[in-house]
């Protein structure tokens, strides 16, 4: 098996992941609507995946006036069961991949959540969230938060986050890429000391990211 800690984050494929949901939180009955993955490394785009998904119930509105997600839009969309054979395949298994998100708790949750319900087994996937590492590695008096569409703007993304989770994937794996420049410069190279930087430093407290 591949130690990815001592790996050369040049040399690591990650798996920037983006959901779409129903709502806030899956202990409270929302679910996935549209599910968005580029796979990276070196730099280079290797594939992405998007996929709406039928979370089993209709869209409130306040969700679809932000995604522009409807109820019509899910009518043939398969059911996250169905997909998520599919999604595991396309990211690859935890030895070779890392899975990346902005607000990673919030993605991870709702993919566990749905494969504990639909009885499969969770890869157990290294990560890295995208605003957790933004708050370490960016001093205050450069960013007014680390939301994403401000971050993307910071790192002149060439895909502006939409709410929607191919658009916001492709934003996140922008500023994934701005963010490994930044910790090059603070010698950081292996994903050991990617995870290990954070804890380093502390970092004046931010606004909560989206």
């Amino acid at each position: 098996m591949v130690n990815i800690g001592e790996t050369p984050l040049s040399q690591i494929t990650f798996a920037v992941l983006d959901l779409e949901t129903s709502g806030g939180s899956p202990n409270k009955g929302a679910g996935i609507t549209e599910i968005g993955v580029v796979k990276v490394k070196g730099g280079q785009v290797l594939g992405t995946f998007q996929s709406f998904v039928d979370p089993g119930h209709s869209i409130p509105y306040f969700i679809t006036e932000l995604t522009g997600i409807s109820d019509e839009m899910l009518i043939s969309a398969p059911f996250v069961d169905e997909l998520l054979p599919t999604l595991f395949e396309f990211i690859g298994t935890p030895d070779e991949t890392v899975l990346v998100a902005h607000n990673s708790p919030f993605d991870v949750s709702f993919l566990k959540a749905a494969a504990l319900v639909h009885e499969f087994e969770w890869p157990k996937y290294l990560t890295v969230d995208t605003a957790r590492l933004a708050r370490a590695v960016l001093d205050p008096e450069e960013v007014k938060n680390c939301k994403l569409g401000t971050l993307a703007t910071f790192f002149n993304a060439g895909t502006s986050p939409t709410h929607r989770a191919l658009d916001d994937a492709l934003a996140t794996v922008d500023v994934l890429h701005g963010l490994i420049e930044r910790l090059a410069g603070h010698d950081v190279v292996t994903f050991e000391a990617l995870r290990n930087f954070p804890s380093k430093k502390k970092r004046i407290k931010r606004p909560i990211s989206d």
